[in-house]
């Protein structure tokens, strides 16, 4: 229905604005205050009124509808009684109360060319082949409903109750997902009412009104006694398979769902898109496990992401190939690198421990010195130095800015393993081949010193535990900040006094062994005593503002476009 759509803007303010052919599924993902939300009211105002106007998308290429005679029988209604039919008109077409007198001629002609009036399009037939499933209303998807003209079923619980595929699907995904069986009861006052069983119903049970089957369902659980995760999940699903849209927007589909049914719902919309590809479904989604579940369904999907900095919006298309990457790494699966995707920043540092500490710095920044602080950032770890670039790499290859951290004896990482943090770093090519040289030479420096200090001292990495950069002569340490200050401008920040454990020496924590949970004990837990330690324009605090300072930086290098 949906062919094509075009975004107001692109990658970067300078790039050219982002055209999506609309595929099944459709995700938007990106940091808060990033427009998801924004961009579904976008698309569902179009279908509802045919009318391009909200600060997103520029315009809409619709597809002719497929089988337009299916349609048109689907949707032409009976005149009722006292009904005023005006001249020329020789259908009635419409749904959900929704009564359009029309010409066949015109209509059928809409269908072949929807781009000639999308308003007319939208209309009198988009109109009411769209479904929104936000926070509120999927909950109310659930609701009882009239059965109506069961020969003729128009409401999507009299199309269950009708259709025995359909039932038997939802029944299969929300059994999959409850260990409970999805029941109709048609019992009370003319209406159909979801309940859920522990025994499946037979065949004959499924419709019957026999005395047997009132009391398989009275003793059913009503679903206004579940929990609004399983009203939430239940209301999706039904929604899609039943009602026939041809577009779902789905907002935050994670809300009021565990982590593992996110997972479970984003694979079974996928399967059930599988199935029927004649839908196009919009989602607005913040969570990892949904996403996850998309991809693996396998359904051919689009993804967004979507960020606003600094009053520039940005749209990017995401390859699913490199985001399954994520998924299927172990290490990138391990440290959570997809839910990069809903963060504006991400700082990969070598350990769990440089991660906790580090962290904790910039939460402290965030409450006491704001304007040092990191904003919607995300922590993640590596194993080693030689693998924050296996991170660093596939999150900026998808437009996120991505910070490393390393410890100064990076300057002894030649070869293949310098090599992939210039790559991991988008350093160009003549730029790496200069840093090579920088830090081979660097790295005699300190090997000298090292060497000399093991042979009279048996101190081993004398240079990383003992100053870092402050061990070099004058000339020397010129040359290691020109190289450390090259690589900050693509987002490879070094430790530049040696290692993790040189930062708060003031604290006199020196046990490197339990180095952490001492450091985090003198910082103290109480942001009300005197003894919380609290940022000041030194030491690691300034390191992070640094990091802050790339982050924000709109001319930074390191990202590609």
């Amino acid at each position: 229905m949906i062919e094509k759509i075009t975004l107001k803007f692109g990658s970067s303010s300078n790039k050219p604005k982002l055209e999506v052919d609309v595929k099944p599924l459709t995700i938007f993902v990106g940091p808060n205050n990033s427009g998801k939300s924004v961009v579904l009211r976008d698309i569902l105002s179009f279908c509802q009124g045919g009318i391009v106007q909200g600060p997103i998308i520029e315009s809409f290429i619709l597809l002719p509808v497929q089988d337009t005679e299916k349609e048109i029988r689907k949707h032409t209604l009976k005149p009722i009684d006292n009904e005023n039919i005006n001249e020329g008109i020789t259908i009635i077409f419409g749904k959900r109360g929704i009564r359009n007198q029309l010409p066949l001629e015109t209509l059928e002609n809409l269908f072949n060319n929807p781009n000639i009036n999308t308003q007319q399009f939208s209309q009198w037939f988009l109109s009411f082949n769209v479904i929104p499933l936000d926070g509120a209303n999927r909950l109310q998807m659930i609701n009882a409903e009239e059965r109506g003209d069961l020969k003729n079923p128009t409401s999507k619980l009299s199309v269950l109750f009708t259709d025995d595929f359909k039932r038997s699907e939802a029944r299969r995904i929300i059994f999959d997902a409850f260990n409970k069986y999805f029941t109709l009861d048609p019992f009370s006052g003319g209406q159909l009412f979801i309940k859920l069983s522990d025994v499946e119903p037979s065949p004959a049970l499924e419709r019957s009104l026999a005395d047997e089957a009132l009391e398989y369902h009275r003793n059913n659980l009503p679903i206004e006694s579940m929990s609004d995760g399983v009203k939430a999940f239940i209301g999706i699903v039904i929604s899609i398979i039943a009602d026939d849209p041809k577009v779902i927007t789905i907002d935050e589909p994670e809300a009021f769902l565990h982590p593992s049914l996110t997972f479970k719902l984003g694979k079974e919309v996928g399967n059930i898109l599988n199935r029927d590809n004649s839908k196009k479904v919009f989602v607005s989604t913040h969570s990892a496990n949904y996403l996850m579940g998309s991809i693996q369904s396998g359904v051919p999907l689009n993804i967004v992401r979507l960020t606003y900095s600094n009053n520039v919006p940005t749209a990017r298309l995401l390859e699913s190939e490199k985001i399954s990457k994520l998924m299927r790494h172990p290490l990138l699966r391990s440290v959570g690198t997809l839910n990069g995707l809903f963060y504006e920043y991400v700082v990969v540092t070598e350990s769990d421990s440089d991660r906790a500490f580090y962290q904790e710095i910039n939460e402290r920044l965030l409450a006491f010195a704001p304007e040092k602080g990191i904003h919607n950032c995300l922590f993640l770890n590596a194993q080693n130095k030689q693998t924050v670039h296996e991170i660093m790499k596939p999150l900026r290859e998808m437009g996120i800015p991505c910070a490393g951290i390393v410890d100064i004896d990076i300057v002894k990482e030649g070869g293949q393993n310098w090599t992939n943090l210039m790559e991991g770093s988008f350093v160009p090519e003549l730029t790496k081949k200069e840093t090579e040289t920088s830090r081979s030479n660097i790295w005699n420096k300190f090997k000298q010193i090292d060497d000399k200090n093991y042979t009279e001292k048996r101190i081993k990495d004398f240079s990383k535990r003992n100053g870092g950069i402050s061990v070099l002569e004058k000339s020397d340490r010129e040359s290691c900040n020109n190289l450390f200050n090259r690589l900050e401008e693509y987002g490879v920040f070094v430790v530049r006094n040696g290692e993790l454990e040189s930062w708060l020496k003031h604290l006199g924590v020196t046990n490197k062994y339990k180095w952490l949970i001492e450091i985090f004990e003198k910082m103290g837990d109480n942001p009300n005593s005197p003894d919380y330690l609290k940022p000041t324009n030194d030491d690691v605090w300034e390191f992070m503002g640094n990091i802050k300072n790339w982050f924000t930086n709109p001319i930074r290098k390191g990202i590609p476009e």
